[in-house]
């Protein structure tokens, strides 16, 4: 069979078909028969087409008059139904017109039926309401408390039905001071039922205050008869705590009494020690009332909501004795401030365990300058204080998998109060950070090695760099602890708060290390007034000149370039701040990123509300993802602030642009040291330039006139001078001194161009200022005599092939000094005509030919 397919194609190609098909032919056949064989097949099928076509076309031709027919048929059916469908609508409109006022007339009767059976109902519940208040004392007299709660049932749904009326206000009264006295009766039953497990009679007056409204008094009764012992679990370190004091004082008096030296044996309780014992008691406590028979018989739709009230009313009751002893236990870890809680007297303990704090030695008391001057936060403290919480997150995880049946709100209220007691520590912990990495960068010795006598500034400057470059990774290391410290206390809460400090404390740490350039460009020999930097006029004067020369004259050659290696060495300071301080941002984006994964803005950012609906569990009792999420550390502070909550989101929104600075002020600082070490390395390789070029202009030599003489004799080529000799020698040994410092770029790089790249970079900025300032001291010159200008010719001439052989290019401006002055004087001015500005740069050519007297009109 031929396939046909291909005819159908809009760009068939009858030649290209034909090809492929001789082309696909057997090798055997040839390709006539091949041919023959294909026409006779293409024929058959076009036959075989055609009679198909005939049939099919007569069938249809055939089936033509029968759709006729039905189409008419269909039309006819259609007109029909519109004309039933437009009678029904005219019978419906006649109908509504006729009954549309009876309906209203029934509509009406209805209204007054109900307000008829309304007002018999109140007119009931009145008359009902007069009679419960006649009973209802002999109810009450009967000692029946279900009845009586029955009653006043009753009397609360007919006071609801009668409404505002004058006539049943004194009733009114009279239920609320009844329902305050059933409430009193039902309570030392409920406390003797809850304190000996009596499960029917607590069912019995459960039910009792639910009638009467009353559940918030279950919960109070609930909570008054757990909470004491729970309370004497708490008071049990204060217990221990006065026995060791009284104890600590007994022998204390006995030592001084005695001879022989006494040393007390009772151990020292700490409150980090002490507190895992507590909460593993309390949370024992707790799962035996979960768990217990009364609870989940008496109260079985209540105890998921009660027991973690009563943790909720623990904590809000011993939560400023619980800030109380955060604090002093944050005292006891530095030595400085834990002498200070041991000068407390017994009296003064006692108050401050009844929750004064004044008297304490710890963060707060430090932060709100109680303590006295010189005393200062320190790691240690803060270290203490997330150990601590840490240990009431343990508890808090516990808490959250005991409770887990219970509603999302319910839960996160109990995991709110358990974490209470660090809401003081968490509201000021940028300011504890900030005190910390304050004290920390102060620290950091960078001076020690600066301004000492003349003759030791190599090994100056080489100290101190070395103390710069050494500080950088401790610096970020604090940083890094910084974040890490944030993350285990306040689970990123409070990341907002501390990027400010951070980058204060890098403005801070910057601004010490630009102190410490200002006093390296002493030792360095470049004065802050002396160095232009590379983007300054390069003028010197002549009495800095003549300063800085007397000074070099005081430093060795080898102390020169010693400082030069220094110098140079500041450098790899700005590399290594650079590069450490992009690396500390990226890593403080990439916990931004994560904490923005771990609170997600769906979960808090637009939708924090009290009711938190938005975190409920599944059907199947599981918490959803938000759900989790809302239980974080995080999570539970941020949510009762949504303000500061919204703050953190939109940051943490913005971190996930590239263009985002996480320290956006110390980033703008480290630039400008850099700009800042670049100036001054600079002006070290400079100034050995700078001070070989200041008097440059002055030269006798220049305005020197040869002598005549009686005698002819030979003349002899010009020697450069020591100025520029001196010049060439520093410049020709200046890729010596790079090599060093570009062969430590190119070890901890393994790209060698950028080392190759850094060195020659530098070598031209050297080679630049140096001709700019040779061009600049040449621009000073008035007057120069032919001699004069064959010298001078010789001095750029040589700086020339000094530049030529480091490879830099050679100035216009110096060529055309060179050109100008190595051309006769008498052949000078045509020499400019004819040049016409086309190797020559024209305003100095004019120059040369002004300071030689040669006229050009």
């Amino acid at each position: 069979m031929i396939d046909l397919s291909a005819f159908s194609e809009e760009k068939f190609d009858a030649k290209k078909w034909i090809n492929t098909a001789c082309q696909n032919r057997h090798p055997q056949e040839t390709v006539e028969k091949q041919l023959v064989d294909l026409e006779m097949k293409l024929q058959m099928m076009s036959e075989e087409i055609a009679a198909s076509l005939e049939e099919q076309s007569t069938a249809a031709l055939l089936r033509v008059p029968r759709a006729t027919r039905d189409v008419i048929r269909v039309r006819d059916d259609a007109v029909s139904l519109r004309h039933s469908v437009s009678s029904i609508l005219l019978k419906l409109k006649k109908a509504e017109g006729s009954s549309a006022e009876s309906i209203s007339a029934l509509s009406k009767v209805d209204i007054v039926k109900q307000r008829m059976e309304a007002a018999y109902e109140t007119l009931q519940d009145a008359a009902g309401l007069t009679q419960l208040s006649s009973t209802v004392e002999d109810v009450f007299a009967s000692g029946d408390l279900p009845k009586a709660a029955e009653t006043l049932a009753n009397m609360r749904h007919c006071l609801s039905a009668v409404g505002e009326v004058a006539e049943f206000a004194n009733i009114r009264k009279q239920l609320e001071v009844l329902e305050d006295r059933l409430d009193s009766m039902v309570q030392p039953r409920l406390t003797d039922a809850l304190s000996n497990c009596k499960v029917e009679v607590a069912q019995d007056l459960r039910g009792i205050l639910i009638r009467i409204g009353r559940f918030k008094s279950l919960e109070a009764h609930y909570t008054k008869v757990h909470l004491k012992p729970i309370r004497q679990l708490w008071e049990d370190f204060d217990s221990k705590q006065r026995t060791n004091k009284l104890a600590s004082e007994k022998n204390e008096v006995e030592r001084l009494s005695s001879s022989n030296d006494f040393q007390s044996s009772l151990p020292t309780i700490s409150f980090s020690s002490w507190l895992p014992s507590f909460y593993d008691e309390l949370l024992l406590y707790l799962e035996q009332e979960w768990k217990c028979i009364l609870c989940m018989i008496a109260f079985p739709d209540d105890y998921k909501t009660l027991v973690p009230k009563l943790l909720i009313d623990t904590m809000a009751t011993i939560g400023s004795n619980f800030v109380s002893r955060i604090n002093l236990a944050t005292g006891d870890v530095v030595a400085e401030t834990k002498a200070l809680a041991k000068e407390l007297s017994f009296s003064t303990l006692r108050w401050s365990l009844e929750g004064r704090t004044n008297f304490f030695s710890g963060i707060l008391d430090i932060l709100s300058g109680d303590m006295q001057k010189g005393i200062k936060i320190q790691t240690k403290h803060l270290e203490a204080l997330i150990e601590l919480h840490n240990m009431t997150g343990t508890f808090a995880r516990n808490v959250q998998h005991l409770f887990s049946e219970s509603d999302l709100p319910v839960l996160l209220d109990t995991l709110k109060a358990v974490y209470l007691p660090y809401e003081p520590f968490k509201q000021r912990y940028e300011q504890m950070e900030h005190v910390i990495l304050s004290s920390e960068i102060a620290g950091v010795d960078l001076r020690g090695a600066v301004v000492r006598g003349v003759g030791a500034q190599g090994i100056e400057l080489s100290e101190t760099v070395r103390r710069m470059e050494e500080s950088i990774p401790q610096v970020i290391l604090f940083l890094d602890e910084a974040v890490e410290r944030c993350i285990s206390f306040t689970g990123g809460s409070e990341i907002d708060e501390l990027i400010q400090a951070l980058d204060d404390i890098m403005l801070q740490y910057i601004s010490t290390l630009q102190e410490t350039l200002k006093s390296l460009r002493a030792v360095c020999g470049v004065d802050a007034g002396d160095g232009g930097g590379m983007k300054k006029e390069m003028v010197p004067d002549r009495k800095e000149g003549m300063h800085n020369a007397r000074k070099v004259d005081l430093i060795s050659n080898e102390e020169e370039w010693s400082i030069v290696q220094g110098a140079l060495q500041i450098l790899t300071v700005a590399d290594c701040l650079t590069s450490r301080s992009a690396v500390f941002e990226a890593s403080l984006k990439a916990t931004l990123a994560r904490l923005s994964t771990s609170l997600s803005f769906s979960v808090f950012g637009s939708n924090l509300d009290q009711n938190q609906s938005h975190v409920a569990s599944d059907e199947n009792g599981d918490w959803s993802m938000a759900g989790k999420a809302a239980l974080d550390v995080a999570s539970v502070w941020l949510v009762d602030v949504p303000e500061k909550a919204q703050r953190l989101f939109n940051l943490l929104d913005q971190s996930k642009d590239p263009r985002f600075h996480a320290l956006p002020l110390a980033s703008q600082r480290v630039a400008t040291f850099a700009d800042t070490v670049n100036e001054l390395v600079y002006d070290v390789l400079v100034s050995k330039v700078r001070q070989r070029f200041s008097d440059v202009s002055r030269l006798p030599i220049w305005s020197a006139v040869e002598e005549p003489s009686a005698f002819p004799l030979p003349s002899f080529s010009a020697y450069p001078q020591a100025y520029v000799t001196s010049v060439a020698e520093y410049l020709l040994t200046l890729p010596q001194q790079l090599e060093p410092l570009a062969e430590g770029i190119s070890s901890s790089d393994p790209n060698t161009d950028e080392a190759q790249f850094f060195a020659t970079e530098w070598m031209f900025k050297v080679a630049e200022g140096a001709t700019g300032l040779y061009m600049e001291q040449l621009r000073g010159i008035q007057y120069i005599t032919d001699r004069g200008a064959q010298q001078l010719s010789t001095d750029i001439e040589y700086l020339r092939d000094v530049l030529s052989a480091l490879s830099m290019p050679i100035p216009l401006v110096l060529a055309t000094y060179h050109s100008c002055l190595s051309t006769p004087r008498d052949r000078l001015k045509d020499f400019v005509i004819s040049d016409g500005g086309n190797q020559l740069d024209l305003p100095t050519a004019y120059l040369v030919c002004k300071i030689r007297r040669v006229s050009l009109e």
